[in-house]
């Protein structure tokens, strides 16, 4: 690091500068000059002014207002994804503050730059004495920072302001990072810092608050292409549209990798560049053979999806590009199918728009999800896998045989296309959910009397009954508690959850009466539960209650019921013709849980209240 005085630190990686306009000192692209070694593409058109830069017009807008304004920050800190433009940001940004004419009519920082001033050509070659460009990964100490710190206090040499532009900043050390602070907050007046970083959470959040942040986003597959058209034919080079889609979806949202690889296609081609010839490069499958095998395992076709997949096999594609295109191509079928305007992207083949369209039409949204989660597990398995193109012919079986397959509750309605569904649902293989409280009706929000008589006897038995007091006295209506099930029902109403789950699985009742519950107790019950369920039921029903432990068997627990009750109900769906013959057509599905359906609501639930569900409903 060097103070005003003296050269800036010069990087052999420093991108050469160009401008599309072609004025000034600017490169205007063709063919290399004789004598003169050739540029890569990615350096000749490198952007120089804020019209130049593509895909990022949020960033552009705010700085352009910032400047018009005059409220030009101290730093800014660029981050996104390698290849968006950070870098060649950061030197527009030099370059703005910076902008001179030779008459000196400009007298301050602006973003209207139509020809080149007396700065530009030195800051975007980055040979500017006073724009210090910094690579942090090279650059990490607390000892180069500290030089920035004793040079940042000289006014510039030459220029309108001195700019530090530290790239990679996220990698500099935490002392480095605790040096910066002071200065980064109080700069003088003719210092500017633009920090340009791909890993933005590895920035300490002390820096970020002094900095404006832009995000760099990722640039469209539709805008690439046309970046792309626009300088082939700058170059004179004869391409395919489609080549140039596959090389702006293959660069994933970077200028720079598209670029890179536009200009590793027009040397492969050596002539006009075609799609085969990119794919080729690229070593991609046949577009079109893939968009058959999809077609095929829609189907069910797995001898034509074998032949398709080794015909790409022989002329070369790797299994797993295979089943990459075939994924991505689910994912584009998907996409089409909830927004039909996703065909409508140039940056996808006539080809693969319009049967898109036609699998969209045909396929349900389960086949779909179906298949990219069998891709997904298909294509980590071909990783691992010692012979790939077995593995991947494997996955390929397993994903034609389910798709002709119906889903449950499509094979219930073929086994009875008169019902909507089954008064037994049996659900597949999976984790065995906990069986629903037996007798756990609902009760009122507070012990009030109701003059609606209750709907059913079940609901009846299930639900506490209110006892009047004296008509002269003033006392609270006592709760009337009968049955095991309603004090269960009780403790829930109450939302006491670990009385409810000891009532049900601790005790085993003996008998029990209003104001008297007679219980034994299982061996891993507290030793407290007798004296708090005690105190509990005289809180919640407003009368004493006397709580007896017996010696007495006493009855199954609750939840030792509800086991015997669940296995019955599973024995029995298992015995049903149309179980068994949904379990038929599922091999290896077992059933796991059975449910009851909800009653139809009766007449007298005008109220509007919820029906309850009866625990002996047979339905």
């Amino acid at each position: 690091m060097t103070d005003a005085g003296t050269p800036p630190i010069s990087h052999d990686s420093i991108l050469g500068a160009s401008d599309s306009s072609g004025q000034g000192g600017f490169d205007l692209g063709g063919q290399p000059e004789a004598g003169k070694p050739y540029r890569v593409l990615a350096r000749k058109y490198r952007p120089s002014s804020f019209e130049d830069l593509i895909g990022q017009d949020a960033v552009v807008r705010t700085v352009s207002n910032a400047f018009e304004t005059g409220r030009i920050p101290q730093a800014w800190i660029l981050t996104g994804v390698r290849g968006v433009g950070k870098t060649t940001t950061a030197r527009i940004l030099a370059r703005a503050l910076n902008y001179e004419l030779p008459d000196g009519s400009v007298k301050g920082p602006t973003i209207h730059m139509p020809v080149p001033g007396l700065h530009c050509q030195a800051i975007m070659e980055s040979r500017h004495m006073d724009v210090l460009e910094m690579d942090a990964a090279s650059h990490t100490g607390v000892d180069d920072v500290r030089q920035i710190n004793d040079s940042v206090r000289y006014a510039p040499a030459s220029a309108r302001y001195k700019v530090y532009i530290i790239d990679e900043v996220h990698m500099l050390s935490t002392a480095a990072f605790n040096a910066f602070l002071k200065t980064l907050e109080e700069p003088p007046e003719h210092a500017k810092f633009v920090f340009a970083t791909t890993e933005i959470r590895k920035v300490p959040v002390t820096v970020l608050s002094r900095c404006q942040r832009f995000d760099l986003r990722r640039v469209e597959a539709d805008v690439l292409m046309k970046h792309l058209a626009s300088i082939a034919a700058r170059e004179n080079v004869e391409v395919e549209s489609e080549a140039l889609g596959i090389v702006a979806r293959a660069a994933e949202g970077s200028v720079r990798d598209s670029l890179s690889l536009f200009d590793q296609a027009i040397a492969h081609a050596a002539g006009p560049v075609r799609a085969d010839t990119v794919r080729q490069m690229l070593g991609l499958a046949d577009r079109t053979r893939v968009i058959d095998l999809f077609d095929s395992l829609a189907r069910g076709d797995i001898e034509s999806a074998f032949r398709q997949f080794r015909e790409q096999y022989d002329t070369g594609a790797d299994p797993i590009v295979v089943l990459s295109d075939l994924a991505e191509f689910v994912n584009f079928v998907t996409r089409v199918k909830i927004v039909p305007a996703t065909a409508d992207n140039l940056a996808f083949g006539e080809t693969e728009r319009l049967r898109a369209r036609e699998f969209a039409a045909k396929l349900s949204m389960r086949v779909l999800s179906r298949m990219w989660q069998m891709l997904l597990k298909g294509i980590a398995e071909v990783q691992a896998a010692t012979r790939p193109a077995a593995a991947a012919e494997m996955v390929l079986v397993r994903i034609a045989y389910v798709a002709d397959m119906p889903t449950p509750d499509e094979a219930i309605r073929m086994l009875d296309p008169n019902r909507d569904a089954s008064p037994v649902i049996a659900s597949g293989a999976g984790p065995r959910g906990a069986p629903s409280p037996v007798g756990t009706a609902s009760l009122p929000a507070a012990p009030m009397r109701t003059s609606s008589p209750p709907r059913s006897g079940a609901e009846a038995s299930a639900r506490p009954q209110l006892v009047d007091a004296a008509p002269d006295s003033q006392a609270t209506p006592a709760l009337r508690i009968t049955s095991f099930p309603e004090l269960v029902a009780l403790a829930a109403e109450q939302r006491d959850l670990l009385t409810k789950a000891a009532l049900e699985s601790d005790l085993r009742l003996v008998r029990i009466e209003d104001g008297r519950l007679e219980v034994a107790l299982e061996r891993n019950a507290a030793r407290t539960l007798v004296n708090d369920l005690s105190r509990k039921l005289e809180q919640w029903t407003g009368r004493r209650w006397t709580v007896i432990v017996s010696n007495e068997s006493g009855q199954p627990t609750l939840r030792s019921q509800m086991e015997v009750e669940r296995n019955q109900r599973e024995r029995a769906a298992e015995s049903d013709p149309r179980v068994k013959e949904v379990l038929a057509r599922f091999p290896g599905a077992r059933v796991v849980e059975v449910r009851r359906l909800a009653p139809e609501p009766l007449e007298s639930d005008v109220d509007g209240e919820d029906p309850i569900e009866r625990p002996d409903n047979d339905e």
